[in-house]
């Protein structure tokens, strides 16, 4: 407990902003690795939409140094930036990248892929993430280098290694590291993963903190809520590396995700009751999360997916 307490105070030292433009100027990482538990390190992205100076790093890329190999928790969003997470790595430790996890199918977890094929390390993610790269690979990575320009440089759609539907377990030196797939959440093929003798799950879009959550068109929020319930909390992490913003604790993902999908959905459900139509349900009161990261860019375009799909439920 003393680590993370250790730990806290540092991440507190550098809040979040989507202000700041890139935190580790030389590197393609918006931010250096740190260490949040023994073993577990993560590079944390910046809290704001993917540009050109965050190089689209603005979700958390993390690794676990095992004892018997490195394990790698996104790929990243393109080859530079994946390249750049491994040269922190080596500059850690000796040990080989032995396995990379996509936490889902979007693009800041799948397109440094092609670095990490490259040296040849495999590739796991879920059956429906590998599905959203086969169908939408190309857009996603046609959208990357509008923004990217340059720094997209040797980034190519690559397949995954392996799949898998309910869960993957890979015994690794100290760690246990259980790949799981809760049920339905932020985006097709969302995985968490859980270190049990830890207390410690990387979260990957099951959890957001300090900045606003998107909803997308194929984001069921019911569904989302029933699987934090019902899968998700009741892991009894204590720690939660989310994915994005800083590393915390159940409590503040759940503030942050769970409580805020909950608020959104009981603020719809009035307004619908209320006779109230799309051009309105915009405009919900969501003052209680205004303090958040990206509330600008997404609080409205919440609302209107919300109202859509409780009109029908």
């Amino acid at each position: 407990m003393r680590w993370f307490a250790i730990w806290l105070f540092a991440a507190g030292m550098a809040a979040a902003s989507e202000d700041i433009a890139d935190k580790y100027p030389g590197s393609m990482l918006y931010d250096k690795p740190v260490e949040f538990i023994p073993g577990v390190f993560s590079a944390i992205g910046a809290t704001a939409p993917p540009t050109y100076e965050n190089a689209g790093h603005n979700n958390n890329l993390s690794f676990i140094i095992t004892g018997d190999g490195v394990v790698v928790i996104n790929g990243g969003a393109a080859y530079g930036l994946a390249k750049a997470l491994h040269d922190e790595i080596k500059a850690l430790t000796d040990q080989p990248v032995k396995l990379v996890f996509n936490e889902n199918g979007q693009g800041h977890a799948i397109l440094g892929n092609s670095y990490w094929a490259e040296q040849g390390v495999p590739i796991v993610m879920h059956v429906d993430a590998a599905h959203e790269i086969a169908e939408y690979g190309g857009t996603i990575l046609d959208g990357m280098k509008r923004y990217n320009r340059d720094q997209a440089e040797g980034t190519e759609i690559v397949a995954p290694t392996e799949t898998f539907e309910d869960e993957y377990i890979v015994e690794m030196g100290d760690f246990r590291i259980e790949a799981r797939h809760l049920g339905p959440a932020h985006s097709p093929g969302d995985i968490v993963i859980w270190l049990p003798q830890q207390s410690l799950v990387i979260a990957g879009d099951m959890a957001f903190h300090e900045r606003m959550l998107p909803i997308f068109p194929d984001t069921i929020t019911a569904d989302w809520i029933e699987t934090w319930d019902n899968e998700f909390e009741p892991l009894g992490a204590t720690y939660v590396i989310p994915g994005h913003g800083h590393p915390t604790n159940m409590a503040q993902v759940r503030r942050y995700t769970r409580d805020y999908l909950v608020y959104l959905r009981a603020k719809i459900g009035e307004h619908i009751d209320n006779g109230g139509d799309l051009t309105e349900a915009y405009y919900v009161d969501q003052s209680p999360y205004a303090h958040l990261d990206t509330f600008e860019e997404l609080a409205t375009k919440n609302a209107g997916r919300v109202y859509e799909q409780m009109e029908w439920e």
